[in-house]
């Protein structure tokens, strides 16, 4: 079967559509991934890729092919509507003559902010009438960003988001709650199929010690009390609180705050924490690949989630949940909607709501004063819940399912 997937973000940036792919290739499909020289979240290009380096390549088994971009850069609004405007004009013009070569059985859409991104797909599935599945992990226009939510814009943007759902002919959600903002667009409640998020294979990284000789573990007391955010450092993250919750807790030293990854916020943050005085309590670690996290997070005693709490967001559970669940380690949300729903379902940890300073301190200080037997229980069943809901394998069998029915159909 002869699938072409569409997605502004692929290896070797670290997506979950980097598994369905290589995934699907060890099952003999034959996938070109139609993407974009990857800059994400860095914002320049990754060392090795260019406009005249390594624009196609072979993966794994998969063709994947790169088309121009203007990278985000900083992340400044002007960056960013450069980056998703020169991705759509570029996919879209290479679409329209790559169709006419290439022919396919389905397209597959990997759906992050933009959704436009999504429009060559429908160019490609009516041109050569083959199904389309759009895996929705960013709803639209919901997600637009501020800076771009004018009354014109959004109206035409959902006519384009209605345009998009009435070709496809199936939409994954990662949530259930996403179903009822996809449903207000339409009829499309027929479409929808429940496809939530798994955690990506991971050969541990065997340099342990590289990562124990870094603050705060290397000089980690047993009084010492480890929160550890790992991840996209946005706005969307919503991580000023915890910062600011760090200030209070300054005078108790032995809880310490830990940040992994990069992003638009992290000098903002680092600035703000060390302005605070909190050298001794806040880290910012930078980034480190994905194969060191479990070190990372068995060295840490609860791991940190939270969003803004824009409308949309409630309805989105953060991939982090589940990757943090199978971790089996205690989590820490503040959070409101679905998200928050998961880790009080699954017993997992704590969450509080979005903003709410008050009720976040008062679960770092119920948290820290647990036995560690408590701790360990809340671990092993978010652990336990990853096992039976959410593995990675429950996935691809049913998307392989999915695929054959389209295709056979």
């Amino acid at each position: 079967m002869k699938i072409c997937v569409f997605t502004n973000h692929f290896f070797p940036e670290d997506f979950k559509v980097n598994d369905i792919v290589f995934e699907f290739a060890k099952k003999g499909y034959e996938i070109t991934v139609i993407t974009a020289i990857p800059d994400y979240p860095q914002g320049s290009y990754y060392d090795g890729y260019s406009l005249f380096r390594r624009r196609k390549e072979i993966v794994n088994g998969v063709k994947v092919i790169r088309l121009p971009i203007i990278p985000r850069g900083k992340g400044k609004p002007v960056n960013m509507v450069l980056n998703y405007i020169s991705y759509f004009i570029a996919s879209l013009l290479f679409t329209f003559f790559h169709a006419r070569t290439n022919k396919y059985d389905a397209v597959f859409v990997h759906l992050v902010t933009p959704f436009f991104i999504s429009l060559p797909a429908v160019y490609l599935k009516r041109r050569q009438g083959i199904p389309l599945i759009l895996w929705v992990l960013d709803l639209w226009p919901e997600s637009i960003p501020t800076y771009l939510s004018k009354k014109i814009l959004i109206s035409n943007q959902t006519k384009l988001v209605q345009h998009v759902y009435n070709n496809c002919d199936t939409i994954l959600i990662s949530s259930n709650g996403m179903r009822k903002s996809i449903c207000e667009k339409g009829d499309y409640d027929f479409k929808i199929i429940y496809f939530p998020n798994w955690v990506e294979e991971i050969h541990e990284s065997g340099e342990i010690a590289q990562y124990q000789g870094l603050q705060p573990f290397v000089d980690r007391t047993v009084d010492d009390f480890i929160i550890l955010f790992a991840g996209n450092i946005g706005v969307g993250q919503n991580l000023d609180c915890i910062i600011d919750i760090a200030a209070d807790l300054k005078n108790i030293e032995a809880i310490k705050f830990v940040f992994l990854g990069e992003g638009r916020q992290k000098a903002y943050l680092k600035n703000k924490a060390t302005e605070l005085g909190l050298d001794k309590t806040v880290f910012f670690l930078g980034r480190f690949p994905l194969e060191s996290m479990p070190v990372f997070m068995r060295m840490a005693d609860v791991l940190f989630v939270s969003l803004k709490g824009r409308a949309h967001l409630n309805l989105i559970v953060p991939a982090k949940i589940q990757f943090y669940m199978a971790q089996g380690k205690p989590i820490l949300a503040m959070l409101n909607g679905d998200g928050s729903e998961l880790i009080t379902a699954a017993q997992c940890g704590l969450a509080v709501p979005v903003n709410d300073s008050s009720a976040l301190k008062n679960a770092i200080n119920e948290l820290c004063s647990m036995p560690k037997q408590e701790l360990n229980r809340l671990g092993m069943n978010g652990k336990n819940y990853y096992e039976q809901h959410f593995k990675k394998e429950q996935r691809m069998e049913q998307l392989d399912a999915l695929f054959r029915n389209l295709v056979v159909s």
